[in-house]
């Protein structure tokens, strides 16, 4: 082998044997006009493509990355929506941006930076590559990290699809998200995936995955996603985004066979289109012509100083797009951080704005913003990457310069060098150099000998070194006493806190919305007050007279789920009612068996099913074939039926199988097999709202504010704090703990198979409704519990009471006397009372009919 000759002036590409060339009837765009050829320290592959319209490697200007990103997305938005193509005519604008994208791309200008018909004319391409309003929601684009992150966002963008890109970054601890898959790329420098959103079900039940990368030389990465993709929730369509597509005939059968396997459909769009031709040899004479190579020293550079813009009380948290981004997004902060930073490089000619690895989006916008902000400078974009290419100071060699520095991110193959190419070139240096690393970053981590900003700094540039506050992944979990009157230890609330919004209503008008189909009973709250001194008393009697038996059935169901479940099981109480029991349990875990339980609470909505953004927390952060919900009581089963619909749909939209089976206080109506009694009897906290539920309100669903990553809500009314009997409750039935637990042991020791439900109870309610000519269960509710409800809450027509109940049901015939609600003995009642509410529509029509 001869070793390539570093003195003759013809290009490395010849110089090395390599032939690329363009397919001028399959390329909108000449394939030698978007890359160029470089090498590459990885004895996987020697050679490496560097687009000139990516920024990823060579400062470029926002427009022209903008622009590419968006031509890419309107020729994906073609294959999707063929009806929606023109005749590809001079007038096809497909056909006229890439006309001008052309001529762009070969008159860069020098490095004074653009001129005023540049400028215009880039500004000219980006208006007719405006992304269209209208959406695709069955579509989920996907980019590839490290590369194409900010690629995959403006194809989204162009779209209006949910969009995602792969990750090495590891998400750990309270971060943590449960991967949907992983992929391998084996000729990368780094080569393992992972996709980690948090709504699996959105890419889950997507109709058409969209793929973007720079570059598709064999497929093979395409080909390993797919499969993974496909073994998860199988897609009928896969439209691969390439900037360039060099993939061989024999490749294009490989992809064409893994669609007729799979039967599903795969197509490839790409800016460029051609074929690449790697002499045998090439990997010696790469390394031959690299041995000869010296790295660009930075020359003449007296250091710049770091200037710390810390934006993280200015700029709203940024959410990552590796967990999952609506479209857009990438530009909801970048104006308000670009004028954060405006002036301070008021002064400058020529400024660098410079992501980090798999952050380009966001950076990209600012970079775009800034050039608005400052219309005298040159302003780029590029930002590092952990791959090591040849730096050669040759005229025509891309990459001509080179800083390097220390890893501060977390990623899943650990720490090591990372580097910032043509940021220190002599001949082009830059005034200002804006480093905006990854939201949640410390600066700490960003300073100091061997960091980016120092190693930047190097090159002589003024750094501005951007703090940015990142959005969790998952909302962070409300906890007491910012919300809620119970402590941290006892509960963790899956909830958004929506204490300021203002969602009362009266109960007749929630009454009529509800019956009518106009607004669901979980858009508004019923008004909330202290209960009166002669209903205060009612209810410390009733505490009083049940306090033992109350510790004796929870004390029962508790033994059965750690039964079932084990000493890790993980509690999740059904809000709001079953959040004392959960705290009961496990405070009877610590008292009796000395372990510590996790313990949060959820909300279900009836119609709606359990908040799904918690289950996936809890998917994320828990096994879930160790949950077990906990509710206070059943009535006639509707919430334990609700419960095992919302995790079958969730199964099926997110892969994850939670048990469906719910623990209870009490059973009346034989709806559960996991209960501490089936007798109707009073449950003190049944009498009260929120003063014996942590002054927490009933969950609230409400499209208008709660957004697709967040938790359903709920208000804490701290206002009635000093009627809040909350942890007196808790406290006078953990007193009973030692006077029942020899009792309950020695009960679960004797327990027989456990007891199937026969849902006698809605049987009841059927029949109860006929009856009473209803012919709406809905509008029955069963049992003590769910009558209390029926009288703080709804517009009760009737009570029914079975002779004899009376005694023990002392609160109901106070509310039923204050409200004026007739009282009917019923023989026979299967319950001890049952709550009617005032039906509002006609007999047989039920609420959906409305």
């Amino acid at each position: 082998m001869t070793p390539p000759d570093l003195a003759t002036d013809a290009p490395l590409a010849e110089r090395l044997g390599i032939v690329l060339a363009s397919d001028a009837e399959r390329s909108l765009l000449p394939v030698d006009l978007l890359v160029d050829l470089a090498l590459r320290r990885n004895p996987k592959r020697a050679h490496l493509l560097v687009s000139r319209v990516l920024a990823k490697h060579v400062p470029t200007e926002p427009g022209i990355v903008m622009a590419a990103g968006h031509l890419l997305g309107l020729l994906v938005q073609r294959a999707l929506r063929p009806a929606d193509s023109s005749t590809g005519g001079p007038d096809d604008v497909v056909v006229r941006a890439a006309a001008r994208l052309r001529v762009l791309l070969s008159d860069v200008g020098g490095s004074a930076g653009p001129s005023p018909a540049r400028r215009e004319a880039i500004a000219e391409l980006e208006r007719m590559l405006t992304p269209a309003p209208a959406a695709l929601p069955d579509v989920v684009t996907i980019g590839y990290a490290e590369t194409a992150t900010g690629l995959g966002h403006l194809v989204a963008e162009m779209l209006g699809t949910y969009y995602l890109h792969s990750t090495r970054h590891a998400a750990t601890g309270e971060d943590a998200v449960r991967p949907y898959g992983r992929f391998e790329e084996a000729h990368s420098h780094a080569t393992s995936h992972q996709l980690i959103p948090t709504r699996h079900g959105v890419v889950h039940s997507a109709r058409t995955v969209v793929l973007v990368d720079d570059e598709l030389s064999t497929g093979a990465t395409v080909i390993n996603t797919v499969r993974e993709l496909h073994a998860a929730s199988p897609h009928a369509r896969y439209v691969v985004a390439s900037l360039i597509d060099l993939r061989s005939a024999d490749d294009d059968a490989a992809l064409a066979a893994l669609a007729a396997e799979l039967g599903c459909r795969i197509d490839v769009v790409a800016l460029g289109t051609g074929s690449i031709h790697l002499p045998a040899d090439l990997p010696d004479a790469a390394a031959s012509f690299i041995d000869q190579v010296q790295d660009t020293p930075v020359r003449d550079a007296a250091p710049g100083r770091v200037r710390i813009v810390d934006a993280t009380g200015s700029v709203p948290a940024i959410r990552s797009p590796r967990f999952g981004v609506d479209a857009g997004s990438a530009t909801d902060a970048a104006a308000a951080l670009a004028a954060t930073l405006r002036d301070g490089l008021a002064g400058a000619s020529r400024v660098l704005v410079l992501g980090t690895e798999e952050f380009m989006a966001l950076p990209l916008a600012v970079a775009h913003a800034l050039e608005e902000q400052l219309p005298t400078a040159s302003v780029l974009f590029s930002t590092s990457t952990r791959s090591p290419i040849v730096v050669h100071d040759e005229p025509g060699y891309p990459i001509r310069s080179a800083v390097t520095f220390g890893s501060h991110d977390a990623t899943l193959d650990g720490p090591g060098r990372r580097f910032a190419y043509n940021v220190a070139h002599p001949d082009a240096r830059f005034d200002a150099v804006v480093v905006l690393s990854e939201p949640g970053t410390a600066a700490d981590a960003l300073t100091g000998p061997g960091s980016i900003s120092d190693a930047v700094a190097g090159s002589g540039a003024e750094v501005h070194l951007v703090l940015l506050q990142a959005q969790s992944p998952y909302p962070r979990p409300q906890q007491g006493p910012a919300f809620g009157s119970y402590s941290p230890e006892d509960v963790t609330w899956l909830l958004k806190d929506l204490s300021e919004a203002q969602l009362e209503a009266p109960v007749a008008e929630r009454e009529l919305a509800n019956q009518t189909g106009t607004a669901s009973y979980a858009e508004s709250l019923p008004e909330e007050f202290a209960p009166s001194a002669e209903y205060s008393a009612l209810f410390h009697d009733a505490l009083d007279g049940s306090k033992t038996r109350v510790a004796h059935a929870m004390g029962v169901v508790t033994e059965q789920v750690l039964a079932l479940r084990g000493p890790d099981v993980v509690l999740v109480s059904l809000a709001r009612a079953g959040t004392p029991l959960g705290i009961l349990m496990k405070r009877w875990a610590r008292a009796v068996h000395g372990i510590e339980l996790q313990h949060y609470t959820a909300s279900i909505v009836r119609g709606l099913g359990i908040d799904t953004t918690a289950l996936s927390y809890l998917a994320s952060h828990h096994r879930p074939e160790k949950v077990m919900f906990v509710d206070g009581w059943t009535g006639k089963g509707a919430i334990a039926r609700e419960l095992a619909a919302a995790v079958e749909r969730f199964e099926a939209t997110d892969g994850v199988r939670f048990p469906a089976d719910l623990a209870v206080l009490a059973d009346p109506g034989h709806c559960v097999s996991i209960f501490g009694t089936r007798e109707d009897f009073l449950i003190p906290s049944a009498c009260l709202n929120s003063t014996v539920s942590g002054l927490v309100s009933r969950t609230v669903f409400s499209r208008s504010l709660i957004g697709p990553e967040d938790f359903h809500g709920a208000k804490f009314y701290a206002g009635l704090g000093p009627a809040d009997v909350s942890n007196a409750f808790l406290t006078a039935i953990e007193e009973q703990f030692g006077d029942v637990r020899d009792d309950v042991l020695a009960a679960q020791h004797a327990a027989p198979e456990p007891v199937r439900p026969d849902w006698s109870g809605w049987a009841a309610v059927e029949r109860i409704s006929r009856e009473f000519g209803i012919d709406n269960v809905n509008l029955v509710k069963p049992g003590v519990g769910e009558t209390t409800r029926v009288l703080l809450r709804r517009v009760p027509w009737k009570i029914l009471i079975r002779p004899g109940a009376q005694e023990n049901l002392q609160h109901i015939l106070l509310l039923a006397a204050q409200r004026g609600v007739d009282v009917v003995e019923v023989p026979d009642l299967p319950y001890s009372c049952v709550g009617l509410i005032h039906p509002v529509l006609p007999a047989g029509v039920a609420e959906a009919d409305a």
